[in-house]
């Protein structure tokens, strides 16, 4: 199934629109789902699942080069078990490169700190019976190497995989 997915403004009803405040860069992109009854995490997992191979080439080189200026290796987008039962994962729980911040029915948010910048990646639907879905990024930097890494990495920022994940 093709998803038509369209840039979008970070919803206002999302718990991450409050990171947006001095943030250097956010996206966010929207699509209308099928299957409204999935979970936030739900959406997440199985889009994660599905990313293209070479994002995760991508980030295997990403991780090489990044460890020279002594950022860490965060993996792969989609190093999660797939096993795992939704009902068992909990806030602080790692899921691919991200660590669990907030879980709720209709929002997740995932994010990750380094020294040069915060990044926070929101996976929203208004309600239950909602078939719109919004992901949004919001990144928030610390230092020269967070702007630098950003700007590179706006072309490529992870709410752009997820859509040519979707697109697929």
């Amino acid at each position: 199934m093709v998803f038509t997915v369209e840039k979008s403004a970070i919803p206002q009803a999302s718990t991450l629109a409050k990171d947006l405040s001095g943030a250097y860069y956010f996206d966010c992109y929207s699509f209308h789902t099928e299957q409204p009854n999935r979970r936030a995490l739900q959406i997440w997992l199985d889009h994660a699942a599905k990313m293209p191979k070479w994002v995760n080439l991508l980030m295997a080189l990403r991780n090489r080069i990044v460890s020279v200026m002594g950022l860490k290796n965060i993996g792969h987008l989609g190093d999660f078990d797939n096993k795992k039962p939704l009902n068992e994962y909990k806030v602080g729980d790692r899921v691919g490169i991200f660590t669990l911040l907030f879980l709720s029915d209709n929002e997740i948010i995932l994010g990750d700190s380094d020294k040069h910048l915060d990044v926070k990646v929101s996976v929203f639907k208004e309600n239950n019976e909602s078939k719109l879905i919004s992901m949004s990024t919001v990144v928030h930097v610390h230092n020269f190497l967070g702007k630098l890494y950003t700007r590179y990495q706006s072309k490529c920022r992870i709410s752009v995989g997820i859509k040519m994940a979707l697109d697929k």
